[in-house]
């Protein structure tokens, strides 16, 4: 049985100086587990050279997607956008400033499959614990 098409959507509002150390640690974290993967990347109206990086990525690497928003939309409506465009049977959902370590990838995945998970997401350990998400989101588990 083959792996489910992964699907990652990251936000990019003027990340020139990431996008290289992006594609090199998101591809080296996914590629170590699947080949499977595509991901969408939403340039929100970015005034520097991120729109242009991203197109040679795509040159080379055709599962890296490109979606150019005319303007600054926002992070948010960066993510939204990229979500109506997924292919993937799993989702996940990074900034492009690496915050978000795409080495952990295969961690939430794994979390998913064993344990039949709708929805795994990360939270910093020094902050504040959001019980009204965890009450309303059904079935979740923090790392």
């Amino acid at each position: 049985m083959s792996q489910p098409l992964i699907s990652v959507v990251v936000p990019l509002f003027n990340e020139e100086e990431n996008i290289q150390q992006l594609f090199d640690r998101c591809s080296e974290a996914l590629n170590q587990w699947t080949e499977n993967y595509e991901i969408i990347c939403v340039n929100d109206g970015s005034k520097d050279k991120t729109l242009f990086l991203l197109k040679e990525i795509y040159a080379r690497d055709k599962r890296w997607k490109i979606i150019s928003l005319s303007r600054n939309f926002g992070h948010q409506q960066a993510f939204l956008c990229g979500l109506h465009h997924v292919k993937g049977k799993f989702v996940a959902m990074i900034d492009g400033d690496l915050q978000d370590p795409p080495e952990l990838l295969l961690r939430f995945y794994q979390k998913m499959v064993a344990e039949n998970y709708d929805v795994v997401y990360g939270s910093d350990k020094k902050g504040k614990k959001d019980f009204l998400k965890d009450f309303y989101i059904n079935r979740i588990i923090k790392f």
